[in-house]
């Protein structure tokens, strides 16, 4: 019997390379995280086992939220501890992640431009949001979205489109997973957001005690960055839902 396969195409064998690597580290360092197998490496694609099943949905948030705090502690304790969210990190194979905050800084900036934040004054708000939450032991941050963890009908969970990885703080991605899923289903109630919240730190706290601390203001500084950042995303790629006020960043309208 033939095992599907999927292959993804790139502009450049640079591109090509840097995925390779992202998948290959998450394997070795984010075990938590099931990965799709990669099979061939080309000049310009690579190409990964098929796996048959279905996008996220709201009831999988305890689970995901469990999976990455285990991911992202298991990450921290074997790779990421000496790194610095402020700095680009190179590791000795040549992996590179990019910074927490440059990336971040050119986005919201970009927001601006394209009329998701109303002035500028509104964009250093945002700023000095994102300077606040630079701190902290340092996680990755893989792009948490409903379509990019894939659930089987036995019931595992894989994580694909793993091309590009930045460091950022815990549970960073753990808002992005949150945000999406409202963008993607609708509003969630406080109480599961919570849930979540306590389902990650559970899960990091036992690769060390200091992982697992992340409180709800600190996730809600996450949420609104989350909010201008996903903005254009809005009503595109199957988010059919906005923002309801309790996620909007503070001090907009």
């Amino acid at each position: 019997m033939s095992v599907r396969q999927f292959t993804k195409h790139y502009e450049t064998p640079r591109q090509v390379a840097s995925a390779a690597r992202h998948h290959a580290w998450l394997a070795e360092h984010a075990r938590a995280l099931r990965l799709p197998a990669l099979t061939v490496v080309g000049p310009t694609s690579l190409t990964y086992e098929w796996i048959e099943g279905r996008p996220a949905r709201t009831d999988d948030l305890l689970t995901l939220a469990g999976l990455l705090g285990d991911a992202h502690g298991a990450a921290w304790a074997t790779a990421l501890r000496p790194t610095s969210l402020n700095t680009p990190h190179r590791f000795r194979d040549g992996i590179a992640f990019d910074d927490y905050i440059g990336p971040r800084q050119t986005a919201l900036r970009r927001r601006l431009e394209q009329g998701y934040l109303p002035d500028r004054v509104a964009l250093q708000a945002m700023l000095t949001l994102l300077e606040k939450t630079a701190e902290g032991p340092t996680a990755f941050y893989k792009d948490s979205n409903p379509r990019n963890f894939v659930i089987t009908e036995a019931g595992d969970v894989y994580t694909v489109d793993t091309d590009d990885l930045t460091l950022a703080p815990m549970a960073y991605d753990l808002a992005k997973l949150i945000a999406t899923l409202v963008l993607t289903y609708g509003p969630l109630p406080a109480p599961a957001i919570d849930s979540a919240l306590r389902a990650y730190n559970e899960a990091a706290e036992p690769h060390d005690p200091r992982l697992g601390t992340t409180d709800r203001e600190r996730l809600d500084d996450f949420l609104a960055l989350h909010a201008v950042l996903t903005a254009p995303y809005a009503g595109r790629n199957g988010y059919r839902y906005r923002w309801s006020p309790q996620y909007r960043p503070r001090g907009s309208a």
